[in-house]
């Protein structure tokens, strides 16, 4: 196995554990709870390259899957991609794939910002059609119940995103290449 395969790893790994942490600040606020889960796959999905961040995302969704408390609230287990918030989770892999193809660490704040709103956005998109079709709600409830509440806060985490997304490059590149 190769340097660089072993750090890419390692790399998929504390991504995995970054989201399955920030999944546990949870503000239950209706049935879908506010976290900082976006906060952390748009971090991924920015910083890592296509593969890491996709393979972080996989490895957390796995883990939850076979039962760990990973997920929102401690929770976890094959129920939970498939019940009426399973669509954010399967949303985290979309926004994950889109943001990491087209970031990179000499991305600008703008592109940054762009790239993680779009990612965001399909994410509630994917979350809001699982939703309701899984509860039958219309979509002016659904988007009441789990859009509305989030979009000032996302705004927020993305906002963050972009402003932290440079010097940690700075510190993630450097450190690769004195590996």
């Amino acid at each position: 196995m190769t340097t660089s395969h072993t750090r890419s790893l390692i790399y998929s790994a504390i991504g995995a554990g970054l989201i399955a942490v920030l999944s546990q600040i949870v503000l239950p606020i209706g049935p879908v709870p506010f976290t900082l889960q976006t906060l952390a796959v748009g971090l991924i999905a920015s910083l890592y390259s296509p593969k890491e961040a996709i393979t972080s995302l996989l490895l957390y969704l796995l883990l939850g899957a076979i039962g760990l408390p990973v997920f929102a609230g401690f929770s976890g287990g094959i129920a939970s991609l498939f019940g009426p918030t399973a669509g954010f989770l399967w949303g985290f892999l979309l926004y994950t794939g889109v943001t990491a193809l087209v970031t990179s660490a000499q991305s600008s704040r703008g592109h940054i910002f762009l790239a993680n709103l779009t990612g965001d956005t399909l994410c509630f998109l994917s979350g809001s059609l699982v939703f309701s079709f899984i509860t039958h709600s219309n979509l002016e409830k659904t988007l009441a119940l789990i859009v509305l509440p989030f979009l000032i806060p996302d705004l927020f985490k993305i906002l963050i995103i972009t402003m932290v997304h440079r010097p940690l490059s700075r510190i993630l590149y450097s450190s690769k290449m004195k590996v």
